[in-house]
């Protein structure tokens, strides 16, 4: 065999290897409580068990975090900037926004916010709007109309239109934004601007940031000892339509929140996901995002890690942006696009024969940062697609096995109240996190305001949602995370799928 079939049959084989884990944990829990309960039960004691541990551990770094965002949302990062950092205005921000399709009302939206909430000076943003050739009719209407209101605001504002079908590619956001950074090289090079003044952020089309965002990240960008070497992670808040959604959307939506939320206190762990920064020397460097994959928001990081030979990581920011949560006004179409964006976002999973692969071949970077991030990688995909159909379903089959085949001793008789005492302590958790999703959900629109009692019952609804949260854990986190899994282990590679957007009328 030789080098190029063998590099191909080993590259499969890390591909295989995250949904075969999953599926041998299935068959192993079924077969132990068909065949020996008793080892059955104790295999889901030590799960249930390393579970509860896990969400201890998590529970602890989302107080810090936190309380660290709290903190933060009360500086006044414009002033702060302009008292402390008087080379600020020879940086520049550009902000990328991909498209697919999306209408006026929603590109629109995204520029006022940049135009006339954001504490900055605008003539120092260069903004990227990027389009889809197979909208290109479409696109050419919006950026036109944008051009013309935003125009005289911003330093610049480029138009990028990425042509549809080309070889190689996946259609998605990676190869749009690969093509917008070309275009934006183009342009930074005739303003013969500095590259290491440069400070990026990839923003989804329905992104709204905080009004302290670019305040903030400049500070955090000029102040830091190599700024060239490492991302800046917000966090992610899916507020924008949040009063209008629907009590699904918005319980998986905080669910991903919060999720980030714990790693944002973990910088050792912490890649970059979904909107994030970093700097234009880097983005330069590594040829821009990658165009033949789907998760290019946190691939972006691991090439930035390889190339930089480790010496590359993720700083956290503790101020928000806000994105659409999937509802676009009918419940079960909003539930299919839930389905598809949490598969999307599982679909991650091809991190993993890319880290191993290219880890493998890059003997400079350290050891002990190969193996963290493969693990991080390795266990988060793993308890994504196990943790909740083990704890919350199939962690009864052995103790009914069990009583169906007369096994009574004193462990079958404990097992069922020390499995409970676990889930109630981990409801602790969820409890902490109803209460922290209503204290972040922004203003509460007038037509939901108009008196007291439906202002309480409102604010009510949005804790009690919480007590779905077991249920959307299997059908929006579990299945979700073992269809791609499955997918990339049986070859059936995953597509990019464009999140609807819609704007709703508040």
């Amino acid at each position: 065999m030789d080098n190029k079939y063998r590099a191909y049959y080993y590259y499969r084989f890390l591909e295989i290897l995250p949904g075969l884990l999953v599926w041998l944990t299935f068959i192993i829990t079924i077969l132990l409580a068909l065949f020996n309960p008793l080892a059955g039960i104790y295999f889901i004691i030590i799960y249930d068990l390393y579970f509860v541990l896990r969400l201890t551990y998590m529970l602890i770094f989302l107080l810090l975090a936190w309380f660290k965002y709290r903190r933060a949302i009360k500086i006044n990062w414009w002033d702060y900037l302009q008292s402390n950092h008087k080379t600020w205005p020879d940086y520049y921000h550009i902000v990328f926004l991909p498209t697919a399709g999306e209408p006026f009302e929603v590109v629109d939206t995204t520029f006022d916010n940049l135009a006339k909430k954001t504490k900055y000076d605008q003539r120092k943003m260069i903004i990227v709007l990027a389009g889809e050739g197979r909208f290109e009719g479409q696109f050419n209407e919006v950026a036109d109309k944008i051009n013309k209101k935003y125009a005289n605001i911003f330093y610049k504002i480029l138009i990028s239109l990425h042509p549809d079908g080309i070889a190689g590619e996946v259609k998605g956001k990676g190869s749009n934004l690969y093509q917008a950074g070309h275009v934006a090289k183009k342009y930074i090079d005739e303003q013969n601007l500095d590259y290491k003044k440069i400070i990026v952020s990839t923003f989804d089309i329905d992104t709204i940031s905080h009004p302290d965002y670019f305040a903030y990240l400049s500070h955090l960008f000029i102040s830091h000892k190599n700024p060239h070497r490492v991302s800046f992670q917000p966090m992610a808040f899916y507020h924008n339509n949040v009063w209008e959604s629907d009590i699904v959307t918005r319980v998986v939506a905080n669910s991903t929140t919060f999720w980030l939320l714990t790693d944002l206190a973990r910088p050792e762990r912490l890649i970059t996901f979904s909107s994030h920064s970093m700097s234009w020397q880097a983005l330069v460097d590594i040829g821009f995002w990658q165009n033949n994959i789907v998760t290019e928001d946190s691939r972006i990081f691991l090439q930035c890690f390889i190339r930089y030979d480790g010496n590359y990581k993720v700083e956290p920011m503790y101020i928000p942006v806000s994105m659409n949560t999937v509802y676009v006004g009918s419940f079960w179409h909003s539930l299919k696009n839930q389905y598809k964006q949490m598969r999307r976002w599982a679909w991650g999973v091809e991190h993993f024969p890319y880290m191993v692969w290219h880890f493998k071949k890059n003997k400079k970077i350290p050891r002990n940062k190969k193996w963290i991030y493969i693990w991080n990688q390795t266990e988060g995909v793993y308890t994504w697609a196990t943790a909740p159909i083990l704890v919350l379903l199939m962690g009864r089959l052995p103790l009914y096995f069990a009583e169906k085949n007369n096994m009574t001793n004193v462990l079958t008789q404990n097992t069922p109240l020390l499995l409970e005492q676990l889930m109630r302590f981990g409801m602790i958790g969820i409890f902490v996190i109803a209460m922290m999703s209503v204290v972040i959900l922004p203003p509460m629109p007038q037509k939901y305001n108009s008196h007291i009692a439906n202002k309480i019952l409102q604010y009510s609804l949005m804790f009690l949602q919480w007590l779905i949260f077991p249920v959307t854990m299997i059908l929006f986190g579990s299945i979700p995370a073992i269809d791609a899994q499955t997918r990339m282990m049986m070859g059936k590679y995953l597509g990019f799928w464009v999140t609807e957007k819609k704007k709703i009328n508040n």
